[in-house]
Parts: structure tokens; C-alpha cells; sequence
């Protein structure tokens, strides 16, 4: 391991010396804010640390095998002891590596989940429903809550778009690699003579903001009409105008909300889903120019307009950026997404890891 790894190591061990100091002593509960800032500081740093003393133990195994090759009567052993400790290093190392990237500060956030119909008709709005039905199960197996906000269903069933509230514990985290077009192939229940069909959705990810003030909007530039919902809700809720649409003029960007029966609320989540949007488009803008910056220097393989393809007949998942194939369709659309996120989340860090070896 180099040695501005193990400074920073060092470092980051001397300063959770210091917070422990800090929260043990008499005035740490005076301030709460700032107690629970410290906390989170603490738990953050525990897990590197802790890892860093491993690797400080099984350095100085090593050193000590490695002196002891030198007598006659322990060289056996310590030639065993070397071999184990020469592999488990560089495991412990790679390790230290990952938790030292930087970390996304909007992995803990919620989400608003948006899927929405592409080419291919009604079969598109067909598959929209299996998409959201996939992310559903998931959410249940992580035990995250699911809140729809807005729906616009076919006449075939499935969704022309569908718009949800995903509440949990790391939700950005694992589904922040899921936007862009995801491609079906599969033959339609409406085809007669057994013809393989091609349609697509469009699936987008965005972290909910921690409060309206992250994206300045100007009462000016928005337009609120309310209207009566339709669908599922009783006759009460068909009964008034809960329903709420929000324009937001300079973007075009159009948000409704009828999920609940109160107007208030309505208005309010279609704002939390308007600031979203926002944030994403600001954000896009930037990264698109950073990319565009990067693509004049080392050419385009961007294939973020189809980034997965799920293909029925064959059985088969595949996801384009990272080259994975997955023979488990039917797991997957019933919401096991474990191994196929871990293998994004694995590709990011390594991208990230060797981004950092370049800059060292």
C-alpha cells in the first residue's frame, strides 16, 4: 500500500481517537445537532479503521514470519505464515481502497421512481408494468416503502407512465445505475403467428432532495391547476378537485399528483416530484457537458439510450455497460436485482479505484 494511502490512514485514525474523546466527554449532549453530526462522523470512520488495524496486524505477521524464516526449526512454519499472510494483504488492501473512494452524499436519499412507456405500443405499456412490478418486489425485499404518485395506465393494462416515492435505508444507492432505456424481446400475447416483438421503456432515478431550498423556484414560474382525479379512490375523491398538475414554465417540465384525497397533500408531493426533476435536469446538464468535454478527447462509447436489454425467449438479462449476462429472467422479474446491482456497484468502484491510481 503507498504511503499517501497509509497517511491518510493514519490521519483518519487519529481523528477517531479525537471523537471518541469528544463523545465521551460530560458536554457532548449540550449541543444534539452537533452531537449527532460527531456520531455520524464516528460510524463512518469505525469500519475504516478498524479494517486499518487488521492490516497494521498482518503487516507485522508478515515481518515476523518473514525474520523467522531465518531459523532452521521454525522455517516450515514460517513459510506457511508468509504464503497466508502475502495473500490476505492485498484483499485487505483492496478493501481500504473502497472505503476510502469518496462517498455519493445522496446514496441515503429516497427516490422518485419514473417509468415510462417507449416504442412498441401497447406491448411497451405492458412491459412499463412488468418494470415497475420488478422494482415493486424489490423494494419489498429490501423492505422499502412504495408510494405511487401518479399513474396513466393502458387500455391493455401496464402503464403508459407510472411515477413512485421509494422510501428506505440506501434506496439511491442501489438503484441510482437504473436510468435509460431498458429494451424487451419477447413475443406478444396478441401475435398470432409467434413473432419475437422489440419495445422499450425508459426508466429515470432521482434522489429527492433534502428540502425545497436545494432548487430555487420562483413562484412566477410555475402554474398549479387543480382537477378532479380519476381511477381507484372511491366516489369521494371523484367528487372534488384533489387532483393537482404543477407547470413549471421556463423547463416545460409538467408534474401531477392524485394519489391522496387531500389537495394540500397533492400539492406537495407534486412539488417535492417538480424540485426532483429539476435537480436531475440541472444535474444532467452538467455531467452531459463534463462528458462532452471527455468525449473530444477519448471518442464516445456512451450507450446509455439502451442500457439493458431483457430478452424472454432465450431467458436472458443483459446488462450493455458492463457486458453481463444473467441466464435468470424470471428471478429477476420478480424482483431478485441483488447480483445484477452488485455487479454495477462493483464496475463503479472500479472505475473509481482506477481513476484514483491515475491520480496518485
Amino acid at each position: 500500500m503507498n504511503q499517501s494511502i497509509c497517511d491518510k490512514l493514519e490521519h483518519l485514525t487519529g481523528r477517531l481517537d479525537e471523537l471518541d474523546r469528544m463523545l465521551a466527554s460530560g458536554e457532548a449532549t449540550r449541543d444534539m445537532d452537533e452531537y449527532r453530526r460527531l456520531s455520524r462522523e464516528h460510524a463512518e470512520l469505525g469500519p475504516v479503521v478498524a479494517l486499518y488495524r487488521t492490516w497494521r496486524q498482518v503487516q507485522a505477521d508478515l515481518d515476523a514470519a518473514l525474520e523467522m524464516l531465518v531459523d532452521p526449526e521454525m522455517r516450515e512454519l514460517a513459510e506457511v505464515e508468509v504464503a497466508v499472510t502475502r495473500e490476505r494483504l492485498p484483499q485487505i488492501e483492496e478493501e481500504l481502497q473502497k472505503l476510502l473512494l469518496p462517498k455519493d452524499a445522496k446514496d441515503e436519499r429516497n427516490v422518485f421512481l419514473e417509468i415510462r412507456a417507449g416504442t412498441g405500443g401497447d406491448e411497451s405499456a405492458l412491459f412499463a408494468g412488468n418494470l415497475f412490478r420488478m422494482y415493486t418486489r424489490y423494494a419489498e425485499r429490501r423492505r422499502w416503502q412504495v408510494e405511487v404518485i401518479s399513474a396513466s395506465t393502458s387500455d391493455v393494462g401496464g402503464y403508459k407512465e407510472v411515477i413512485a416515492r421509494l422510501v428506505g435505508n440506501g434506496v439511491y444507492a442501489r438503484l441510482k445505475f437504473e436510468s435509460g432505456g431498458h429494451r424487451v424481446q419477447r413475443v406478444p400475447d396478441t401475435e398470432t403467428q409467434g413473432r419475437i416483438h422489440t419495445s422499450a421503456c425508459t426508466v429515470a432515478v432521482m434522489p429527492e432532495a433534502d428540502a425545497l431550498e436545494e432548487v430555487q423556484i420562483n413562484p412566477a414560474d410555475i402554474r398549479v391547476d387543480t382537477y378532479r382525479a380519476s381511477g381507484a379512490g372511491g366516489q369521494h375523491i371523484n367528487k372534488t378537485d384533489s387532483a393537482v398538475r404543477i407547470t413549471h414554465l421556463p423547463t416545460g417540465i409538467v408534474v401531477e399528483c392524485q394519489d391522496d384525497r387531500s389537495q394540500h397533500k397533492n400539492k406537495a408531493q407534486a412539488m417535492s416530484v417538480l424540485v426532483a426533476r429539476i435537480k436531475d435536469m440541472q444535474e444532467r446538464e452538467q455531467h452531459a457537458h463534463i462528458a462532452s468535454a471527455r468525449r473530444d478527447l477519448i471518442g464516445s462509447g456512451d450507450r446509455s439510450e439502451r442500457i439493458r436489454t431483457y430478452n424472454f425467449p432465450q431467458g436472458r438479462v443483459t446488462d450493455h455497460r458492463i457486458n453481463l449476462t444473467l441466464y435468470k429472467i424470471e428471478a429477476i422479474m420478480e424482483g431478485d436485482l441483488d447480483e445484477l446491482l452488485g455487479a454495477l456497484t462493483a464496475e463503479h468502484q472500479a472505475d473509481q479505484l482506477a481513476m484514483l491510481a491515475e491520480s496518485e
